[in-house]
């Protein structure tokens, strides 16, 4: 049996001081030496793989890491790098078995692979590998918030509350436990407990930027966003590379200001701080893009999109941008991703582009491949049924079948209400309560001319929003009867029940309009309408009207709506998620006030 020789093993426990102190280049160059002179020492290539995967070498990383895994099979922290290299480049099949390995012995595997299963939308796969980890009082607020979204998507977060109810009041004053409890709250929509609970944890404890965050997005679903954009500032100080914190920040700051430069004063200043931080870079475009300036964050991102070595997420990233006014350029960045190990964003991007570009057929061929791994993701199924209609392929009109897919009711009163005009009434007060009477549209929204809610109004106490979300459930379960059951996407997933998977409303200002989209999380997908400027309901011109078809991205040729809803008051439509539609422009004096919700495929009756 061989042994490890004392000068090695002097070697890598300086090599472990240099990585403790942050001094990652020396301990690179230290290590290169090390395995140059011990070709066979497995922990020296793992970790020099580590740290060149850290300096942007994932193709070296990746041989290092094979040489490793050769000599020791079995060794769980080269499983985990190595699998993590191979998921961040799109080779889930190849990642997957080897961050499952390593998950036995490592928890930071066991996570890792779970939010990959939550991201692709594999909820009960991802509870599987946390909960030996959460049983075992390994939590934290990332395996937390892992462990509560698979809960959630799965219908069951007032299990998560539950449970972690339980294991806060084990030690009253862990701040790792009251902040796991808040996550699930705030999961659960129970915001006001959350911000308690989250306020004891920062009180008991050391303030982490994740705490922050998570007592941000409770003050933010609560509507206290002064107190939010604080605790987000005091997050991003404490780690000022969080990418998450600075994308909510901004999203604050537009909406008091509507000023673009302000919004991301904060984020450019970290970007100063780390001027290579790609994650950084492809924020300030997102954002900008959220804006509406999709030139703008081509801008930000072209010239490091141009250069050899750019990761294929900023190729993407950049794509994005420039998909909206030049599909040629978006469908060059997509086909450079591609050139490395292909992920699914990049073909995602592809097929968009080529949709663009007047490639429907390979662009299908695109869609079926992402729709094999991705069957319910709403907007592949809509890029999927637009290529069928470039095509003329009868399955368009199958899928999109507006007479028969798209279904309008009339709201019945809620008892507690002489008639449903009194009732819309208080409604209306109650929603407009919600609504920045001052504010700007939300980043990365649809609309235009407006605001939006923040909250989930599904789980909003107010008695009359309250009444609404009872009103809705005869509609949507005679919906669910109309459709039926088959083989296709809307179909497929009817198990005769329900539940709201996000709910908002929206209050659109004159030449209002909300731009053509389809919502990927969802299934049914509605707008109720509870007050509208005169005349709309009436008129002979489609302004201000509910319009399906027409494709939120350029087509080749260019796509018009094939279908029109004229809205009336106390009117709810329900149709698919898949569905293109958006809302067209208006003139007048009073607003345009709408209810809406996702629906998703409930617990079996």
């Amino acid at each position: 049996m061989s042994t490890t020789p004392p000068s090695l093993l002097e070697s890598m426990r300086q090599i472990g001081a240099l990585l403790q102190t942050g001094d990652l280049r020396n301990a690179h160059d230290r290590l290169q030496a090390i395995v140059a002179e011990h070709p066979d020492s497995a922990e020296a290539l793992r970790l020099l793989g580590g740290l060149r995967l850290g300096f942007g070498d994932a193709e070296d990383a990746e041989t290092l890491l094979r040489r490793a895994l050769t000599l020791d099979p079995n060794w769980a922290p080269t499983l985990a790098t190595l699998g993590e290299l191979l998921l961040n480049t799109g080779r889930d099949d190849e990642a997957e078995p080897l961050l499952r390995r390593a998950a036995t012995k490592l928890p930071q595997a066991a996570l890792r692979l779970a939010r990959h299963c939550n991201d692709r939308q594999r909820p009960a796969e991802a509870l599987a590998l946390l909960a030996p980890l959460c049983t075992t009082g390994l939590v934290d607020a990332e395996v937390a918030t892992q462990h509560v979204a698979a809960l959630a998507a799965l219908g069951r977060a007032d299990e998560a509350v539950q449970f972690y109810r339980g294991v806060a009041e084990t030690a009253p004053d862990n701040p790792a436990l009251a902040h796991a409890l808040a996550i699930a709250l705030a999961a659960s929509g129970q915001h006001a407990a959350a911000e308690s609970h989250i306020a004891r944890a920062l009180a008991h404890g050391q303030p982490t930027a994740s705490a922050c965050f998570t007592l941000a997005r409770s003050l933010i679903a609560l509507g206290e966003f002064a107190r939010a954009e604080t605790a987000l500032r005091e997050g991003l100080w404490l780690e000022p590379r969080q990418v998450e914190a600075h994308d909510h920040l901004a999203r604050l700051v537009w909406m008091r200001s509507g000023d673009l430069a302000q919004s991301t004063a904060t984020l450019d200043e970290a970007m100063c701080r780390f001027p290579h931080d790609e994650p950084l870079l492809a924020a300030k475009a997102a954002i900008l893009q959220g804006a509406g300036d999709a030139r703008g964050a081509w801008a930000c991102l072209a010239e490091p999109a141009a250069r050899t070595q750019a990761s294929p997420a900023l190729l993407v990233r950049a794509g994005l941008a420039a998909l909206e006014f030049d599909p040629a350029g978006a469908r060059a960045l997509a086909e450079r991703a591609l050139q490395r190990p292909p992920t699914a964003a990049a073909r995602n991007l592809l097929a968009a582009a080529l949709l663009g570009t007047g490639d429907a057929q390979q662009a299908l061929v695109h869609c079926e491949a992402l729709l094999a791994d991705a069957p319910d993701d709403q907007y592949l199924i809509a890029l999927q049924t637009t290529a069928w209609r470039l095509l003329g392929d009868a399955r368009h009109e199958a899928y999109c079948d507006y007479a028969q897919l798209v279904k309008r009711y009339r709201l019945q009163t809620p008892e507690g209400w002489p008639d449903l005009a009194a009732f819309l009434a208080d409604l209306k007060r109650s929603l407009e309560r919600l609504h920045d009477p001052h504010g700007h549209p939300l980043l990365f929204q649809s609309l235009r001319h407006g605001t939006e809610t923040t909250e989930d109004l599904a789980r909003h106490d107010d008695p009359a929003i309250r009444a609404l979300f009872k009103a809705f459930d005869a509609p949507i379960r005679d919906y669910l009867e109309h459709i039926g059951h088959g083989d296709d996407p809307l179909r497929r997933r009817n198990r005769d029940n329900y539940r709201f998977n996000g709910s908002w409303s929206v209050r659109l200002r004159s030449a209002g309009f909300h731009a053509n989209h389809v919502h990927p999380r969802g299934w049914i997908s509605s707008a109720c309408y509870i007050d509208l400027p005169d005349g709309i309901a009436e008129a002979e011109t489609t302004d201000g009207c509910l319009a399906f078809g027409e494709p939120g991205i350029v087509t080749a040729p260019p796509l018009h709506a094939q279908h029109v809803v004229r809205p009336a008051t106390g009117m709810l439509v329900l149709f698919p998620s898949y569905i293109w539609h958006g809302t067209v422009p208006f003139r007048g004096d009073r607003a345009r006030l709408t209810v809406a919700f996702d629906a998703v495929p409930g617990l079996s009756a």
